[in-house]
């Protein structure tokens, strides 16, 4: 069952961040100013202490540190599910936000290529990848992600591609043992 599969290990959990408020980001945003930016919402705090407290519930191996975007959001979607130190800031994960902005072709190849390679990267044995990054446009890389969705990838490692297992929104994860 795919439940047991996760347990194992070897998946890359790629969820975007929980709930934040409506808007948008400032033009002149700053990831070392969250007032710049769009913050989690309280459904959304609430959002990302459920996903952690699933993820453990389900007993899902998780590689620590989980990787998160610079955005304030995702820092503390990481921070409430998985615990204050627990996470690592990958800086490439603003270029995926990017791609819901004005790229041209080569701009966006570019990223969508650098995406495909950390998706085909395999985690620790007997671990899963946490990423948390943004959703994507419709019909670019694996598209439109739910608040606290999680797309799960199963990678073949660099350079052999990867294969989506599943798309799973908060609720259909809290039921995958029922």
């Amino acid at each position: 069952m795919f439940l047991n599969s996760l347990r194992e290990g070897g998946y890359i959990l790629f969820a975007r961040h929980a709930e934040a408020t409506i808007g948008r980001d400032l033009p002149n945003l700053s990831f070392y100013d969250c007032a710049t930016q769009r913050n989690l919402s309280d459904r959304g705090r609430s959002q990302a202490f459920t996903y952690g407290e699933e993820l453990r519930r389900l007993n899902i191996p998780v590689n620590y540190p989980v990787i998160t975007s610079p955005f304030c959001r995702n820092i503390e979607t990481a921070q409430l599910a998985f615990g204050e130190q627990n996470f690592q800031i990958d800086p490439f994960l603003v270029e995926t936000y990017r791609l819901s902005g004005t790229l041209n072709a080569w701009e966006q190849a570019s990223i969508l290529n650098q995406l495909d390679a950390v998706l085909e990267t395999q985690p620790s044995p007997g671990r899963n990848t946490v990423i948390i990054g943004h959703s994507l446009p419709r019909g670019v890389g694996f598209g439109r992600i739910p608040n606290m969705g999680t797309v799960i990838v199963r990678p073949f490692g660099q350079g052999n591609g990867y294969e989506i297992i599943a798309r799973l929104s908060l609720p259909t994860l809290s039921n995958l043992d029922n």
